[in-house]
């Protein structure tokens, strides 16, 4: 039978007695039903956190205090470490409580405590992202590239967390992530994104236009998981990840990383080869990135769309331009170097 125990430090705010009301047992742990506070799913929660063990010397694991920063989860997102949720929902606002929690309770910490650490590092935990799901991630590598996590791991133990609650916001008082929206929310969000990005890249703000346009994708790209691929309702969401990508990799061209587009618009080439925006933007690049394919890029244009030869003409002919200065260039670098 899995157990958590409790017991409170500072009740109603930083500074106040200690509750008395509970008499503790010989270890010092108050046992009790943990009651509801007033919390709802929605909610966002920052506290700090500091995580030991339960041996005589009460190890440390983490803490959030020395690290510099807080914690904060969504109640009722399905938290990595479903327990926190249900200790939080048990604190007041301000409130210092320990808590001492069975194996049961403790199993995929070191995971968590990995990707923690890994964000404080700055590095990207990537599929370990801490809210995603995913118990296969345990066994996904033989480390988790820090010892004491790896004991933890091979040897689950129960746990003690001190947690201070901070702060508790309403959904409409925080800004909610992209992958705390449900499917609603994020078709929702869509234009949303889509237009602050456009409105970013006209005052020539590239690199936050072009964060507005990933999130966008990001949105549509979780919806399209949920469709059965190439049926009519993933075919309109391709439809519109495509245009946001082309929208993104405009922001790329204005900051020369041609390679980065060429990688993008090469990719939905491989899926749509009749897409004539794409291969317009995939010729551009390589037009700007002086490399040595675009003349096949534009005819494909022109086959596609007859319409625009004066265009593909013109495009042509500065192309053959910038190539023979670049030609001319080299032989002048190589009568040099030959003296």
């Amino acid at each position: 039978m899995s157990r958590v125990s409790r017991r409170a430090f500072c009740m109603g705010g930083r500074g106040s007695s200690p509750t008395s009301s509970l008499a503790p047992d010989s270890a010092g742990t108050v046992e009790v039903r943990l009651h509801q506070s007033p919390l709802c799913s929605g909610d966002q929660v920052t506290f700090h956190f500091r995580t030991m063990k339960c041996d005589d010397e009460r190890t440390v694991i983490d803490d959030s205090k020395q690290v510099g920063q807080p914690m904060n989860i969504i109640i009722g997102n399905m938290f990595k470490l479903e327990v926190w949720e249900t200790l939080l929902t048990s604190m007041r606002l301000g409130e210092v409580a320990e808590f001492w929690c069975d194996t049961i309770h403790t199993g995929v910490y070191p995971m968590l405590s990995r990707s923690l650490r890994q964000v404080a590092e700055g590095k990207d935990p990537t599929s370990w992202h801490v809210h995603t799901c995913g118990l296969a991630n345990m066994f996904a590598y033989h480390t988790l590239g820090y010892e004491d996590l790896d004991e933890l791991q091979k040897e689950p133990q129960p746990l003690i967390f001190l947690i201070e609650l901070l702060q508790v916001e309403a959904p409409n008082e925080y800004q909610r992530e992209t992958w705390n929206l449900n499917n609603e929310e994020r078709m929702q969000a869509v234009p949303l994104l889509h237009g602050e990005g456009n409105r970013l890249y006209k005052l020539g703000r590239y690199d936050q236009a072009a964060t507005k346009y990933q999130e966008a994708i990001v949105c549509l790209r979780n919806l399209q998981t949920k469709e059965k691929p190439w049926e009519v309702e993933w075919l309109k969401l391709e439809k519109m990840i495509n245009t946001l990508i082309l929208n993104y990799c405009q922001c790329l061209l204005k900051k020369e990383e041609y390679y980065e587009v060429l990688e993008h618009t090469s990719d939905i080439l491989r899926h749509h080869p009749g897409s004539l925006p794409i291969i317009c933007a995939h010729a551009l690049t390589r037009r700007c990135g002086m490399l040595r394919r675009p003349r096949r890029t534009w005819r494909k244009v022109l086959e596609l769309e007859p319409s625009m030869r004066k265009a593909v003409l013109r495009e042509l002919r500065l192309l053959e331009s910038r190539l023979a200065d670049k030609q001319e260039e080299e032989r002048q670098r190589c009568r040099s170097m030959l003296g």
